[in-house]
């Protein structure tokens, strides 16, 4: 029988009420609710649900390696303690899963090859590799010596092989780290784990931000993967590793610094970027701070964002009646799948369970839970390095991350309008709205409307963020593509520009170069009736006309949505504006008195505070004057 759940802590745990024996009991249901669909040698985790791409013994690897690593911080943070026998059933596995690999029978595990042949296995030979290392005392060190060098020579086949040019080399940079923590280290691994950090030095962007390969992808993987992988190797060598406690320590620490601001009120992660059905991973990087010493947050605002993430999904149905981490957000969400997920996939969410390895005396568990950055006062936050500007409000918890730098191209990749990415080309996200499918109306886009045709952001180009006191900016420009190809229409550029103040985001658009007859189109957030949140999009200048179309297909949070929509025409160069909100505390009006456009710059002064905000575009320049005696703009009719 499943076993009662811990008392919650209101005292200990005043916004969650969860403790780390919270913590405990989950790793312990998810791993019981999945070792049911083991193979007869456990060597094979076969969970029920429509295969990946990879295919289903893929799959069953990937159920094992997951839930190891779930096991491993488990156990590794008992110190040894295992009630469950966890060790011993994973140690049969092994066993089972490395005596003939790349065979067609119930155990055996594929080969590890290159990832454009059969890739995914060294994803999970990653995991597989730190489970090992975290429990070597408990697992590695009972088996004997033949299944060591089995399950060696299975591993060594990530050190071979060809990694997909992204995160992925950070697998045998893992593989090579455990395998130099048991002895078994050679010129393979060394090089492998130069490699991987020399890409990293590449890849870093500043502000604690990579780009997950060449270009500009910055998304959750950032935390959960390439801050982790080198951090906890540091961590496990006692600091003095290959990934050593710098830069890769202090690259975390200031990678903190805006990350904690991206969990809303109600615990849930900014939903942006591919792989969001690891749900509560996206805490991963706030563990690693509390645990490894590499954080700017208080032991008691880790736990709380920690804790309040884990409790947002397990509060909304993220675990379904049959004990299983569900392919989804709250529950099933076909949208958030991507092709290499499986029914396994989720459990990467086990990296969240990373800190457990804080033992039971640890501040992170014996601190009061403290506000999270985003219950505090109104913050906006530029990250210029990833192009974001974070925007919180204390009084309904929402953040939001405005993207004017994040697009997940390569810089070879051709753009093409049919390869539009709403987890990427989107103006914002948030912590209480995901995109809209690519079959409904866009959500917060701009886009130009040619010959029947749309164009798409896709390759974005940021022209800076900043921020001041209670305001901050952000920009960029991209080329629409249209359905046929690339682009088509010469010299036609967006030119975009953010201003966010308390709940408001003033939106502005330069198109230059459109034909003649180009219609323009703008939308604001989704969102659903049973939300409890209010979406509004107020013209200002440029715009004609304004619906709410539909969105049947709903997004991540509501089966069901509507999207604020302006609508206009240009032809050449003109300037669009307009007054977004998304907020649970609904207002009456715009927050915008007077608005002008003159010589191309564009004027606004604030309802709230005389202020006024000034956009010019050549250069680009974005000023906020607090001087309410100045003689303001003409009044514009909107």
């Amino acid at each position: 029988m499943p076993q009662a759940p811990p008392d919650e802590d209101w005292t200990l745990s005043p916004r969650t009420g969860y403790t780390r024996a919270h913590w405990e009991a989950t790793t312990d249901a998810l791993l019981a609710a999945a070792r049911r669909w083991a193979s007869p040698r456990g060597a094979l985790l076969h969970l029920p649900g429509a295969p990946s791409a990879s295919g289903v013994r893929s799959d069953g690897l990937e159920g094992f390696a997951r839930t190891l690593l779930a096991a491993a911080f488990r156990v590794a943070g008992a110190d040894g303690a295992d009630p469950h026998g966890l060790m011993e059933r994973y140690a049969e596995g092994l066993d089972a899963g490395t005596r003939t690999p790349g065979a067609d029978d119930a155990e055996s595990w594929p080969l590890v090859l290159d990832h454009d042949v059969q890739g995914q296995p060294m994803v999970e030979a990653a995991s597989v590799a730190l489970g090992l290392r975290l429990t070597r005392p408990w697992l590695w060190d009972r088996l004997d010596g033949t299944a060591q060098d089995r399950v060696e020579a299975w591993l060594r086949g990530a050190l071979r092989s060809l990694p997909a040019p992204s995160n992925w080399y950070l697998f045998p940079f893992t593989v090579a780290g455990f395998l130099e923590s048991v002895g078994r280290g050679d010129d393979l691994t060394r090089r492998a784990r130069e490699r991987a950090l020399d890409l990293l030095d590449a890849w870093y962007r500043g502000q604690g931000w990579y780009s997950d390969g060449d270009g500009r992808a910055f998304d959750h993987y950032n935390g959960w993967a390439l801050h982790l992988y080198p951090v906890l190797d540091a961590h496990l060598t006692g600091g003095s590793g290959a990934g050593g406690s710098g830069p890769h320590g202090e690259r975390l620490r200031e990678h903190l610094e805006g990350f904690g601001l991206m969990f809303g009120g109600d615990g849930a992660p900014v939903y942006l970027g591919r792989s969001m059905t690891y749900r509560f991973g996206a805490g991963a990087a706030v563990a690693l701070g509390a645990v490894t010493g590499h954080t700017p947050l208080s032991a008691g605002a880790s736990r709380r964002i920690l804790s309040g993430c884990l409790r947002y999904f397990l509060d909304r149905g993220a675990v379904g009646a049959d004990g299983l981490l569900g392919l989804g957000w709250h529950g099933p969400h076909a949208a958030t799948v991507q092709p290499y997920s499986g029914p396994a996939s989720p459990y990467w969410a086990s990296k969240a369970f990373l800190c457990l390895l804080a033992p039971p005396g640890h501040p992170l568990w014996t601190e009061v839970e403290a506000a999270a950055p985003s219950e505090g006062p109104d913050r906006v936050l530029a990250l210029p390095a990833p192009g974001f500007l974070v925007q919180s409000t204390g009084a309904d918890g929402v953040v939001r991350v405005h993207n004017h730098g994040s697009d997940h191209l390569r810089p070879h990749h051709a753009e093409s309008a049919a390869q539009e990415d709403p987890l990427y080309a989107r103006l914002a996200y948030s912590t209480g709205t995901g995109p809209t499918s690519s079959a409904n109306p866009a959500d917060n886009d701009f886009a130009l409307v040619w010959r029947g045709g749309r164009g798409v952001r896709r390759r974005i180009h940021p022209l800076g963020a900043g921020h001041g006191d209670g305001w901050g900016w952000a920009a960029s420009w991209h080329r629409p593509v249209f359905p046929g190809g690339s682009p088509v229409l010469p010299a036609l550029r967006v030119e975009s520009v953010v201003v966010a103040r308390g709940r408001h985001e003033l939106r502005v658009h330069r198109v230059v170069g459109a034909p003649e007859g180009a219609g323009a189109e703008s939308t604001g957030w989704a969102v659903g009736p049973e939300q409890g949140l209010e979406s509004r999009l107020w013209p200002l200048h440029g715009w004609t006309a304004r619906d709410r179309p539909c969105a049947p297909s709903g997004t991540a949070f509501t089966p069901w949505a509507r999207v604020p929509r302006l609508t206009g025409t240009v032809s050449g160069t003109a300037v669009f504006a307009a007054l977004a909100t998304l907020t649970g505390s609904p207002g009456t009006d715009s927050g915008v008195a007077e608005v002008a456009v003159l010589d191309g710059a564009l004027t606004v002064r604030w309802t709230h505070d005389g202020a006024l905000t000034r956009i010019a575009f050549d250069p680009l320049k974005v000023t906020l004057e607090h001087d309410t005696n100045a003689a303001g703009p003409r009044r514009e009719a909107r």
